[in-house]
């Protein structure tokens, strides 16, 4: 791996670890700082001065969904969107969240599917799965297991997860095409993803998206629409379907991501979007 993948690898890793701390320490949100659809940093922050729609972190969940969780886990929330929701996760099934931070989807997912059901987490962050683990012996859910790994190599054996989800993460990999394999690899046949993410209008190029924002930002890393659809397809799914729904910075927006796995990927996969620098947030 290059040294500014490696660079970049590591600055999240860095971000996230300092979320994971400043929540176990009930810091203020501003104190909390950067993360991705924080509300507080790059994305998040440029919209809210340009009056944008913006909608980010807890306030993506209900107030009854809320309710049923620890306090950490719902401040520990960075998201962009409510991948439950967009998944229809349903009793019995197996889930697994990519980048599962301080739990909150995971919980929630075990809720969904009940004890006949599996609930996995995936995060490559040590100080976050100690977060995420705390936060579900609170919540008493017991159906849950976190798995510590990185999104390009789901510690999972194949055809062996109903749904995936993810929540803002997918953007931050240096490698979505091995991510997008990965998915199809560990989904049953028929399995399916339902995914909250940044995604691009087509019309901005990779510098255009540096532009906007930082890739710990979730912005500069961030597919467009039509790369979106043309990665999943090559990985192997069908009924693919990536709705924008609400922007977060000028040709930015929040998005719904969902595709069934139906056949083995294509020989050729999606082209790497390399960020053009490491640049910090904000």
């Amino acid at each position: 791996m290059s040294t500014s993948a490696d660079r970049l690898r590591e600055e999240v890793r860095r971000r996230y670890a300092e979320s994971a701390l400043a929540v176990l320490e009930r810091k203020t949100s501003e104190e909390r700082g950067c993360g991705c659809g924080s509300g507080g940093c790059c994305a998040g922050r440029d919209a809210a001065k340009a009056g944008k729609d913006v909608r980010f972190g807890e306030h993506l969940y209900d107030a009854e969904q809320r309710e049923s969780l620890p306090e950490a886990a719902v401040l520990a929330s960075l998201g962009c969107g409510n991948p439950i929701a967009v998944a229809d996760v349903r009793e019995g099934e197996t889930v697994l969240d990519l980048g599962s931070g301080g739990g909150i989807d995971v919980i929630l997912s075990a809720q969904r599917v009940g004890p006949t059901g599996t609930a996995y987490g995936l995060d490559m962050t040590d100080e976050m799965l100690a977060l995420a683990r705390q936060n579900a012996r609170e919540a008493g859910v017991a159906n849950v297991h976190f798995l510590k790994g990185e999104i390009e190599q789901i510690p999972l054996p194949a055809e062996s997860v109903d749904v995936v989800i993810s929540n803002c993460v997918i953007n931050l990999s240096i490698d979505k095409p091995a991510v997008l394999t990965e998915i199809q690899r560990v989904l049953r046949p028929g399995g399916r993803i339902g995914i909250s993410d940044i995604v691009a209008e087509d019309r901005l190029s990779p510098a255009d998206r540096l532009a906007r924002g930082s890739h710990v930002g979730c912005i500069a890393g961030a597919l467009s629409q039509g790369e979106y659809e043309a990665g999943l397809e090559a990985a192997g799914f069908e009924q693919v379907s990536v709705e924008l729904t609400h922007e977060v910075a000028d040709g930015m927006h929040g998005a719904v991501v969902r595709a069934v796995k139906t056949r083995e990927p294509a020989s050729k996969g999606l082209r790497v979007i390399r960020a053009a620098s490491a640049s910090g947030c904000c």
